[in-house]
């Protein structure tokens, strides 16, 4: 089914209302700048449609092509661009740090998931009230929560704890752009030493 879009959005035929065009035959020649009465005729002759496809330009480019062909290969380049195109959703993980084991293979499975599907997971564990006194608890929630998903994912930003919550994003791994190491310039050479000079032959002795 064509789009509906697509269709309202290209001009042909007699919805071409302005007085002359730059055509382009259906063979691909160009024709030149002719009133639009004449390409429209041009294209009945041909049994074919005259489709506007350079709107901006003035003379508008119109080609003589059949109308219905041309409405699908847009239809197709878009559905075809449109598979192409990922978006990264961010997705929430919310834990505490006294969650309880069935809970916390919950959260693992639904983080795995939207990894899985390349989107993005921001681990958030809170503190509630005296929780804070030890939060060394937490951070190994976070930290076993990291290592279980070390296959999938990896750590993209890790922003440790703040006031009463912890929070470490995690991207899909691979997707973390490394930056690669700095070449250590090789070491620059010293002053050239001259040799010293052969001694020359020994004077006579002193009398």
């Amino acid at each position: 089914m064509l789009n509906s879009h697509n269709q309202k959005r290209v001009r042909a035929n007699e919805q071409i209302r302005v007085p002359e065009i730059r055509l382009i035959g259906a063979a691909g020649e160009q024709i030149g700048v002719v009133p639009t009465r004449d390409g429209l005729t041009m294209a009945e002759e041909a049994g074919l449609d005259l489709v506007e496809i350079a709107a901006t330009v003035k003379p508008p480019v119109c080609r003589i092509m059949d109308l219905g062909k041309y409405l699908y290969s847009i239809d197709k380049k878009e559905k075809e661009s449109r598979k192409k195109q990922h978006v990264i959703n961010l997705k929430e993980v919310k834990m505490t740090s006294k969650i309880e084991e069935h809970d916390y293979q919950t959260k693992l499975r639904n983080a795995r998931r939207f990894l899985d599907r390349g989107d993005k997971v921001k681990l958030t564990l809170y503190f509630r009230g005296r929780e804070i006194t030890h939060s060394e608890i937490g951070q190994r929630v976070i930290a076993r929560m990291i290592e279980d998903l070390s296959d999938v994912g990896e750590v993209e930003k890790n922003e440790g704890l703040e006031g009463k919550i912890i929070q470490v994003y995690i991207t899909q791994k691979g997707a973390v752009k490394k930056t690669p190491p700095t070449p250590t310039p090789p070491p620059a050479p010293g002053p050239s030493v001259a040799p010293a000079p052969a001694p020359g032959p020994a004077g006579p002795a002193p009398v």
